[in-house]
């Protein structure tokens, strides 16, 4: 999610400790070698579709997974986010070992915060986001905007833990976002986190996502992720011909709307202006650039195009590379 500030620190303190010792226990094997097939990243899965750890899908019912059922303090410290809580996981970097510089494109991300909370880390691990530079302590509780361009460093010979929450917030992560502080920005002089220690015995109910992904989006969201695209986009020559096509597609799609929503039969038609408009855009669409460093017409088949509307057959989890574009690495 685009975001005016490069970090914000949410008024949460955990108890990583604990949280290290329920990890630990886990053992080796749940952990995964990370999607994008990056030397020293590997991941955990927590919370994914139907529960699988192996489903690396963004669509369908989300749900704790045997790791995270087994661990009741990382549940706490999800209830404690206030939030609806979309794709989890424990990302872990190796010592010595980075994230590469990249910003999240996929259409899961547009409208989602990234949680952070360190677990295991050192005071050297640096992520970077734009231009400014952050060590998140352990236990704290920061988001960040994932639109930028972002890296993580880890230069000591120790490996690093972070839990990761995608998701789309909640009446009470709100709350938390306005009440947190971003580096470089004045804060209240009395500004401290909320501390949420361990309670033995409680393993709080969790709000999953059930619905992530329309059959068909709406020309409202349509609408709204063009605007996040165009007002980013480095002003040239090709620029106001692809503003032109797009607001014809999505007058196209309204009218596709107000007489199909989003019923089966509708699908053929919706398919077909898609399609059609690819065709006419990605010419001028590919010499346009973002200000976060994406290209236009990259981006906008990653947000948009691939989930405008359902496919005929559904599409494959995608590989390392397509993820490796898509983002989805810090």
């Amino acid at each position: 999610m685009k975001l005016q500030v490069p970090f914000i620190q949410l008024p949460l303190a955990f108890d990583a400790a604990t949280l290290a010792r329920e990890i630990a226990a886990l053992g080796e094997a749940p952990w995964r070698p990370h999607p994008q097939g990056f030397e020293g990243n590997s991941m955990l899965p927590l919370v994914a579709v139907d529960g699988d750890p192996a489903n690396e899908a963004f669509a369908g019912r989300m749900q704790p997974t045997p790791a995270l059922r087994a661990c009741p303090y990382l549940c706490q410290v999800l209830d404690a986010l206030g939030v609806v809580i979309g794709r989890t996981r424990l990302m872990r970097l190796a010592g010595n070992a980075e994230v590469t510089r990249h910003a999240d494109q996929g259409y899961y991300w547009a409208e989602r915060m990234r949680v952070h909370v360190p677990v295991v880390t050192q005071p050297t691990v640096r992520f970077e986001c734009g231009e400014s530079v952050v060590n998140m302590a352990a236990g704290e509780c920061w988001v960040f905007d994932t639109w930028r361009q972002h890296r993580v460093l880890n230069d000591d010979s120790a490996s690093r833990i972070h839990l990761v929450v995608d998701t789309v917030g909640g009446e009470g992560f709100w709350d938390l976002l306005a009440g947190g502080r971003s580096p470089g920005h004045p804060a209240p002089a009395d500004w401290t986190a909320r501390t949420c220690p361990p309670e033995a015995g409680h393993v709080p109910a969790l709000a999953c996502e059930q619905s992530n992904v329309p059959r068909v989006m709406s020309p409202w969201e349509l609408n709204t992720l063009f605007t996040l695209l165009f007002t980013d986009t480095v002003p040239g020559p090709h620029l106001a011909r692809v503003q032109q096509l797009s607001l014809r597609f999505v007058r196209t799609w309204r009218g596709l709307w107000a007489r199909h929503g989003d019923a089966p039969e509708g699908l053929p038609a919706y398919r077909a202006a898609l399609q059609a408009f690819l065709a006419e855009v990605a010419g001028p669409g590919q010499t346009l650039g973002l200000r976060n460093q994406l290209n236009w017409f990259a981006a906008m088949r990653a947000m948009i195009a691939q989930v405008a509307v359902e496919a005929e057959q559904a599409a494959p989890t995608a590989d390392a590379g397509q993820q490796r574009m898509m983002g989805d690495n810090a």
